[in-house]
């Protein structure tokens, strides 16, 4: 969660940006406003920012989308009622995905509240109510067909053996075959057999491409790892065919 100097930054730049774009969204909203286009611009954002490779967007209430003064809003001021906001969405969303944090900035002007919305996951596009949304500039529409397809073509494209496994440390790989691949690597590269002797573990399975920066990958386990390790891949099983 981020805290109130950083949003009141992000506040500031969102404003300075002069215009909308398709992952970031005003609304004046100055007593209350329809939940079903808080929906819509729900999953128009979050698929906006996947396409975009961004973290997240913003959709925030309380400035004027022309000019981006602050107007104030008094959208459920109650922060049990605006905390509920992201239970009533998750239940109309593909995986009941739902906003990552929602602030309050008190500004001299009024109440500003900002939704801070995650991308869609890699490879899922985020429909509310069935139906998916996106943005063109400034205007909400339906996902196009090629967008859909390029969020989805983002699960088959993956390399699966590349992502990090979540949860795995070091500790969950078997020293036995640590050595066993050491011993495989030296072969293929003799001229470093010195150098490769004074590495440590986690550098060796750096060098070696199983893990990155010291994370564990799903290669690590599947070729290094505990027979205790599979869950980490469930629900693919540890066999090589």
């Amino acid at each position: 969660m981020k805290s109130q100097a950083e949003i009141q930054t992000i506040l500031n730049q969102l404003r300075s940006q002069g215009i909308e774009n398709e992952v970031v969204e005003f609304k004046e909203a100055k007593n209350q406003y329809d939940f079903s286009k808080i929906g819509k611009y729900f999953s128009a954002l979050c698929n906006e920012a996947n396409l975009k490779n961004k973290r997240s967007a913003w959709l925030v209430f309380g400035v004027k989308d022309n000019d981006k003064s602050i107007v104030g809003s008094r959208f459920r001021t109650n922060r049990v009622d605006l905390d509920s906001l992201k239970a009533e969405v998750a239940n109309h969303t593909t995986g009941r995905l739902t906003f990552m944090e929602i602030y309050e900035v008190a500004e001299p002007e009024g109440r500003v509240v900002l939704f801070e919305i995650p991308a869609a996951p890699k490879g899922i596009p985020i429909a509310w109510q069935g139906h998916y949304y996106g943005r063109d500039g400034e205007e909400l529409n339906a996902l196009n067909l090629e967008e859909v397809e390029r969020i989805r073509e983002q699960a088959r494209s993956e390399d699966w053996s590349a992502t990090l496994a979540e949860g795995a440390t070091i500790d969950d790989l078997s020293a036995e075959a640590i050595l066993k691949a050491r011993e495989s690597y030296k072969r293929k590269n003799a001229h470093l057999v010195e150098e490769i002797d004074q590495w440590s573990d986690e550098t060796f399975l750096n060098k070696a491409k199983v893990c990155i920066k010291g994370k564990i990958t799903r290669t690590a386990i599947l070729l290094l790892g505990k027979s205790e390790s599979e869950h980490f891949i469930n629900p693919s099983t540890a066999k090589i065919s």
